[in-house]
């Protein structure tokens, strides 16, 4: 089906009034957590004193990733500088940010050796206070992961860094195998869904970072249905292979709680695979587009 029957046909959407303000449609449930890997996993995660984005960001494929013992790894602890109206990630300020613990890079390195991690994913929280942004401390988890996994590959999803190229240039000489940040949304929603951030800045950082290591793929993730129009999802798309980005990850917003916004629309199946069609035509070397899809899931086929 072609871009503008998608934009103007109701096959392409389920509008949140005509389910209900909590329904969600069958294509958007998932495993629900509490299998013997889920436990393993949890027992892991605990043990060493480590927060996860699956936990925090309340991802709904924590029962399906954690059974196969994979996890998120969130950096730099559980309290973000940032004040993203799509995130359920606690919001921190001056009275209740904490140093950095300089021990947290090791215990992630042993906490995925344990879970027999091929491919380990490292995310943080936005860390504004911190004079270099964090960089740092994702570069050093990095060289601990490498250091007890040598054969494992890396992959970084991390924050803006404040537009700080210095910063970046800091993360991209650890040995980092994928650099992946996520640009969300569509410019016209980035007041609405992201205030601190800047669609150009993103873009910025994601050209940077290929510019500096060639050989490192870059990644990055939009949610969908949070009002955009098809027409301006593919304009990003241009935007970021402009930007030599590699991987592609498009899937469904969901409300974790109702402090934050709603759910605009409920995007069809079929509209995900028409994502995933353009963006390869677009030549990503890997798209990855569908409903309960998260930057993280399936993370180990894009490092292949």
């Amino acid at each position: 089906m072609s871009c503008k029957a998608y934009a103007t046909q109701d096959i392409a959407l389920i509008s949140r009034k005509r389910l209900g303000p909590f329904s969600k449609p069958s294509w958007v449930k998932s495993k629900a957590p509490g299998s013997e890997g889920y436990l393993e996993t949890l027992k892991i995660v605990v043990s060493h004193r480590l927060h996860t984005v699956c936990q925090e960001a309340m991802c709904p494929n924590i029962g399906e990733c954690w059974s196969y013992k994979t996890a998120t790894f969130m950096i730099m602890g559980d309290l973000c500088t940032r004040r993203c109206n799509f995130c359920s990630v606690k919001k921190g300020d001056k009275n209740t940010l904490t140093p950095l613990d300089p021990l947290e890079p090791k215990r992630v390195a042993l906490a995925a050796r344990l879970m027999g991690l091929k491919h380990v994913v490292v995310t943080s929280v936005n860390r504004d206070d911190i004079i270099d942004n964090g960089a740092r401390h994702f570069a050093e988890t990095t060289r601990w992961i490498k250091h007890v996994l040598p054969h494992a590959t890396v992959e970084l999803l991390i924050p803006d860094l404040q537009g700080s190229i210095r910063d970046l240039e800091t993360i991209m000489l650890s040995p980092v195998s994928i650099l992946n940040h996520n640009i969300e949304t569509v410019p016209s929603l980035y007041r609405k869904v992201r205030p601190g951030a800047e669609y150009q800045r993103s873009l910025l950082i994601l050209k940077k970072a290929k510019e500096f290591k060639p050989e490192v793929k870059t990644k990055s993730g939009l949610m969908v249905g949070l009002g955009e129009k098809v027409d301006e999802v593919l304009r990003v798309m241009d935007d970021l292979r402009n930007n030599n980005v590699d991987i592609l990850t498009i899937g469904q917003y969901l409300r974790p709680t109702p402090r934050q916004m709603p759910v605009k629309e409920w995007i069809r199946p079929e509209l995900f695979e028409y994502y995933r069609e353009e963006g390869l035509k677009r030549g990503f070397a890997h798209v990855e587009s569908g409903p309960l899809v998260r930057s993280s899931y399936h993370a180990w086929k894009h490092a292949q």
